[in-house]
């Protein structure tokens, strides 16, 4: 006859023998918990339907208050999991998801089922219900054992899941932050600054263990500004460039609101060290502070008048896809803004910690390189990469054009990466000279990879034929792909855009194929206040859907389709893809309608 208490048994031997002990600030709690959070959270968790309920062991840490781990079990392999999952007396998956489901309102659950009396037979499934979340996930490809509390913690941090979860709440914060500032009446324009020197400030650990202490708030700023310029200098930041950046920072020496309220100058602190900080450290090699600045100058003239809009994450790091970047890569952004695309390319680079430590430095300190011509952009960008690491950062003031031989002769890069300046009503640049100049530093057959408006690849201006026309003459146009329609929303940019794939210095064969992709959905939905958001967890699929096909240069109907083209000819999916008129209802025709008087209002057209 089956019974379960064997099935306990080897769970507790299983446990002591990976390190859950009390002695470790981990807790084993069996079929009670003397947590009373936990207890109201469970008290009407019973599977029978009415009353409270307990899983067989619940697992939590004093480290990590907010991260629980059920366990359920029984006896019998075939009683693992039901087909219709609601089974929860009768089967161990059932069960650990439905308690699950009652803890996550207020933590993170890895719900962990257990079946079989012995350990030959041991079955073992793990799930992820987040906070707040619906509904959990598989999680976790070990069968058959179970592993150290920090392993499971250190997989959980760097899932998907708990970066879109952690992303969100960043989001959440950076709008309380918008709000909190702009009624202490600091300029949009200060902002991403604020932020960037507070952030480079607390890696200091005399800083982070002394700002609390100033007698006056004029201290504090000038001590946050010191520190500041130090750590640029102990990043290998030489002098002209540090004294550059001493002028972006100068205004918080000065601002009333900074240094007449002591207490909201450390508040403050101690808020972004929290909630901006904690997401950094925790998830490496993300634009955070990319992100902060689309917000903060969302609703200001300053970005959109300069054609400023900056690539979304989850984009920049497609670009490190499509330009197959690696631990050998040279990667070069002409047009680097906060630094997005250069460390999309950091992480990819690093491999997620494969690599050895010497080549991660440099990495860091020679591989990635960046021009940026607005003073105050430029100081996020190199305030950016000293964050997101301990190397030198080659990040220029400058005009790109003038900056080409020192690029090229210093460094050789092969992969180029850019979201350039949209031409606007003022500009006399047109996108695709940006691209032309990035092409320019790249050694033979390296790869650039630019995402434009789609007006510069299928206007049939003079100018645009001519430039389009340099780029076939001594470049191979690999690719074009259709972005999706409202890809800039958040920076408050109607712009429809698409995404070119050029291999530098070798000329467009005659009878070569260019690939081109429709890629208008990418998942991402608009959900207010926090913007475009993958709300059903689609991109990932999505994504690798595409570069399936890219690489591939696989035609698929509705998705991509090769073409010969011309200088005269546009570039876009669009000209050369089939229809299929049967499937287009009225619905169809409308939605395409307002999307299209919405750009036009968008553009002022």
């Amino acid at each position: 006859m089956a019974n379960e208490r064997k099935t306990e048994s080897i769970v507790q031997s299983l446990l002591r023998r990976v390190g859950y002990c009390d002695d470790h600030g981990i807790h084993v709690e069996q079929q009670r918990s003397d947590n009373p959070r936990i207890s109201r959270l469970l008290k009407r968790a019973s599977k029978q339907g009415s009353g409270a309920g307990m899983p067989d062991f619940i697992v939590s840490s004093e480290t990590y208050s907010d991260f629980l781990i059920v366990i359920e079990c029984k006896a019998n392999e075939l009683k693992h999991k039901s087909k219709s999952g609601d089974r929860y007396a009768d089967y161990a998956v059932d069960g650990a998801l439905f308690y699950a489901k009652f803890l996550a309102r207020e933590y993170d659950v890895l719900a962990i089922a257990v079946s079989g009396e012995t350990i030959s037979k041991l079955r073992i499934s793990h799930y992820l219900h987040l906070q707040s979340y619906s509904s959990a996930e598989e999680f976790c490809t070990v069968t058959d054992r179970l592993l150290p509390f920090a392993e499971y913690r250190e997989k959980i941090l760097h899932s998907d899941s708990k970066v879109r979860q952690d992303y969100n709440v960043l989001l959440a914060y950076s709008l309380s932050l918008n709000d909190t500032l702009q009624g202490e009446k600091i300029k949009e324009a200060h902002r991403g600054l604020l932020i960037c020197a507070i952030l480079v400030a607390l890696r200091s650990r005399a800083f982070k263990k002394s700002f609390v202490e100033h007698e006056t708030a004029p201290q504090l700023a000038d001590d946050l500004v010191n520190t500041v310029l130090n750590q640029f200098q102990s990043s290998g930041l030489d002098h002209n460039k540090v004294q550059k950046l001493e002028g972006a920072f100068s205004f918080i020496r000065h601002n009333t609101t900074l240094t007449g309220n002591k207490d909201f100058f450390i508040d403050l602190i101690q808020q972004i060290d929290e909630k901006i900080n904690t997401f950094i450290q925790t998830h490496r090699y993300y634009d955070a502070l990319g992100q902060f600045y689309v917000q903060f100058l969302r609703y200001a003239n300053n970005d959109k008048g300069l054609g400023i809009v900056l690539t979304p994450p989850h984009i920049a790091e497609l670009f490190a896809e499509l330009a197959d970047v690696n631990s050998n890569s040279i990667v070069y952004d002409n047009c680097c803004g906060t630094g997005g695309l250069l460390i999309a390319s950091m992480k990819k680079m690093l491999g997620n910690g494969s690599v050895s430590r010497e080549i991660e430095q440099n990495i860091k300190q020679q591989q990635l390189i960046g021009t940026e011509f607005q003073d105050d952009i430029y100081a996020l960008a190199v305030s950016n990469m000293v964050i997101h690491g301990d190397g030198k950062t080659n990040i220029f003031l400058g005009n790109c054009f003038d900056l080409i031989d020192k690029v090229k002769n210093r460094y050789s890069p092969n992969v180029g990466l850019l979201n350039p300046p949209y031409k606007t009503k003022t500009s006399t640049i047109e996108e695709l000279e940006f691209v032309l100049d990035n092409l320019s530093a790249l050694d033979v057959g390296g790869k650039c990879v630019a995402i434009l408006p789609m007006s510069c690849v299928i206007t049939d201006s003079v100018i645009s034929e001519n430039l389009k026309e340099q780029i076939l003459e001594h470049h191979t146009l690999e690719a074009v792909m259709s972005m999706p329609l409202q890809l800039f929303h958040d920076s408050k940019a109607g712009v429809v855009t698409c995404v070119l794939v050029v291999t530098a210095h070798q000329p467009h064969p005659a009878e070569k194929k260019t690939w081109f992709g429709y890629w208008r959905d990418d998942g991402y939905e608009i959900a207010k206040p926090r913007g475009r958001v993958d709300t059903n967890d689609r991109w990932n699929e999505i994504k690798a859907k595409w570069l399936s096909a890219y690489r591939n240069r696989e035609e698929i109907k509705g998705l991509s389709v090769t073409a010969k083209v011309g200088s005269s000819d546009e570039w876009c999916a669009e000209a050369y893809m089939e229809t299929d008129y049967s499937s287009i209802g009225r619905e169809d025709f409308e939605v395409e309608v307002n999307k299209y008087v919405a750009y036009r209002i968008l553009n002022e057209i």
